[in-house]
């Protein structure tokens, strides 16, 4: 948009003014608009005939800030390149600011934007200073570390002389206060944006780092690639590991102050052709510890889980991936058992959360105590609760269920994908059937999936192929048990909301569990294979993961899309004509 050729038509200016103020601008380096309010035109005049020009509403923003839920929509590098940022959320619309109507280009690009995010948009004029104000509010991580990169003096190091290497890196991290800006920066952003890992990752051409939220990856900076060593050696310092060696993956863990709470951080380095990655899993200690009410159990699988840490002894473990959320249930069962009559002790890596009441200890491997050790440590202090942070193998697997026989209630974790394949996982290990029957109480399998946001939650009736699908997941259930499914009637879709650019926030868990009894011990001790273990379980009516994200779908916590990241996706519209067809053979 040309303000002084529009201010010429219309006849606020005559054309040599106009020439003279586009002479002045560009001698002085003064925006056109700062001349303009020199000579008695406001800001809001030059806005308002535009606004006529182009039949669109102009906005003169107010001093406060936008804030960052409306910046989260566009990208600061597309609101440089094409000249349009966000000004503000209203009605379930996207409010946007453009400096030019007539750059078709930055037109195209939000179109495509809006269609991204699933959001309508109501365009605006503004003006030149109130667009750089919004940008200025972008300045927050990448202005933060950009201001410590330009500050940051180029190392040159010989490749050929690493010991030289590790000498300069040491002292750009001890002295340079821009890299140390750098990553304090990136671990407070992550703290206040909810993040669960930080992933540093290098490329080629750059630096990526990346946040997980709710699950999933977001690239949050670029760093150029010449500071990604010293960077890796400023975490490789608090972390406590060694600076010369970069052949090999590393572990490590620190703790620091971010905003008042204290924070650990538990890092893992792992070498790749272009240089170390890092990985930094967040634990945040001034977090309460999740109670079973709010983990998401159902009414009958709540039920279940009271009786089974009500009893006096015996294993109880829980299986899943890794951040899959297994250590939060298992902290939400300690702490709802009585501690002050009985001596719960834990062996972890890390200490997670603190439980008041709990004896809790850290293994440290790189001096012998492990696991196993801790375990076979934890039997000479009287305990009457134990918990083991991980069964991995062998020898803790065989002292657990030892411990578990012997009159303790354990508690554990172990890695498998269902609860169902615990039992062979233990077999596999070296455990006996024969000890894992009468020791075993449970063994629970969950997964975490988004959770809807208050609101964001689009209703939609399940279709009568759907239904029909739907049917078949719970078809092999005893039929007392599929009586308690709610009715296959409406699912719901995550919609865009002011406060939910993606419809959705935090994570909910879904659970499977599988309660030992009569029939199931006897499986163990004459097949203890996956299949013949689920189909036991499932003649008891056992609910899986995907099951349980189907009703929690229905209920409207999570979105439908949810359920197909827990296995068996939705059939396509010619498979389920088939179902209807031949229902037996699904």
């Amino acid at each position: 948009m040309n303000i002084l050729t529009l201010l010429s038509d219309i006849g606020t200016l005559k054309p040599d003014e106009a020439t003279a103020i586009a002479s002045e601008a560009r001698t002085s380096q003064t925006p056109v608009e700062t001349l303009l309010e020199k000579r008695g035109i406001p800001i809001e005049k030059i806005l308002e005939e535009a606004g006529k020009r182009y039949s669109m509403p102009y906005r003169i923003l107010p001093p406060t800030p936008i804030g960052k839920k409306a910046l989260e929509y566009i990208p600061e590098e597309s609101a440089k390149h094409y000249g349009f940022a966000p000004i503000g959320l209203a009605d379930g619309a996207l409010e946007v600011g453009i400096v030019d109507p007539d750059n078709i280009e930055a037109l195209d690009a939000l179109q495509f934007i809006a269609g991204r995010v699933g959001l309508p948009y109501k365009l605006f004029l503004i003006s030149q200073a109130d667009f750089s104000k919004v940008l200025e509010e972008y300045s927050s991580l990448t202005g933060e570390v950009g201001e410590a990169l330009q500050q940051l003096e180029p190392v040159e190091v010989s490749d050929d002389d690493e010991k030289k290497k590790d000498t300069v890196e040491d002292r750009v991290i001890k002295e340079d206060a821009p890299v140390t800006k750098i990553v304090a920066t990136i671990l407070r952003y992550a703290v206040e944006g909810g993040a669960s890992d930080i992933h540093i990752e290098p490329t080629p051409e750059k630096t990526q780092v990346r946040f997980r939220m709710d699950g999933e990856l977001h690239t949050s900076l670029e760093l150029p690639i010449k500071v990604h060593p010293a960077v890796v050696a400023r975490i490789k310092i608090l972390s406590q590991m060694r600076l010369d060696e970069r052949r090999k993956p590393q572990d490590g863990r620190f703790s620091a102050t971010v905003e008042g709470r204290r924070i650990d951080f538990r890092v893992s380095t792992f070498p790749t052709q272009y240089g170390e990655k890092v990985v930094m899993r967040i634990l945040d200690r001034s977090k309460s510890v999740a109670t079973l009410e709010s983990l998401g159990f159902t009414p009958r699988d709540f039920e279940t889980i009271q009786q089974i840490i009500a009893r006096p002894y015996g294993i109880i473990l829980i299986s899943g991936p890794t951040g899959s959320g297994k250590s939060t249930t298992l902290f939400a069962m300690l702490s709802a058992l009585n501690r002050e009559a009985a001596n719960v002790v834990s062996v972890e890596d890390p200490v997670e959360y603190e439980i008041p009441g709990v004896m809790q200890s850290q293994v440290h491997p790189e001096i012998g105590y492990t696991f196993a050790s801790g375990l076979r440590s934890i039997l000479r202090q009287d305990p009457d609760i134990i918990m083991v942070g991980e069964i991995r193998d062998k020898e803790t697997a065989q002292l657990a269920i030892q411990a578990a026989l012997t009159g303790h209630l354990v508690f554990s974790t172990i890695h498998t994908n269902t609860a169902a394949g615990v039992i062979p996982r233990l077999v596999d290990m070296g455990v006996d059937p024969y000890l894992i029957a009468p020791t075993l109480i449970a063994a629970i399998g969950q997964r975490l999936v988004r959770k809807l946001c208050p609101g964001a939650g689009h209703p939609t009736p399940v279709s009568d192929s759907m239904k029909l699908h739907l049917e078949q997941d719970f078809s092999d259930l005893p039929e007392d048990i599929r009586a308690t499914v709610p009715a296959f009637e409406t699912i719901y879709d995550a919609t865009t909301t002011p406060d939910c650019p993606n419809g959705t926030r935090g994570r909910l868990a879904v659970f499977e569990i599988l309660k030992m009894d009569k029939d199931l011990e006897k499986v163990v001790l004459e097949n203890p294979v996956e299949e013949k273990v689920y189909a036991a379980a499932r003649a008891k009516g056992m609910f899986t993961m995907r099951e349980d994200g189907i009703m929690k779908a229905l209920a409207g916590q999570i979105p439908f899309q949810e359920v197909d990241t827990l296995g068996g996706a939705l059939l396509a519209d010619e498979e389920v004509e088939d179902v209807e067809k031949n229902p037996t053979e699904t």
